[in-house]
């Protein structure tokens, strides 16, 4: 078996810490992707929020409109 010596763990010690740096790097694209996406999401959320208000008073208009018109349908009673 071969002599484990402080050389040949340095080496091990330095490509382990080349490869950590590697992965801190990815996770920091990673964080930032997430965060762009996020942001798409909110913006998403915020238009259809929205656009749930637009035809909501669309709708009320059209109430209005209506009943102005007197095209509403009396309740059978």
């Amino acid at each position: 078996m071969a002599e484990v010596t402080n050389e040949l763990i340095y080496e091990v010690l330095k490509g382990m810490q080349t490869r950590l740096s590697n992965i801190e790097g990815g996770i920091v694209e990673v964080k930032t992707e997430l965060r762009a996406v996020r942001g798409h999401m909110n913006a998403m959320q915020t238009d259809i929020a929205n656009l749930y208000n637009s035809v909501d008073a669309l709708g009320h208009r059209v109430e209005r409109i209506e009943r102005r018109l007197e095209l509403t349908d009396t309740p059978a009673s």
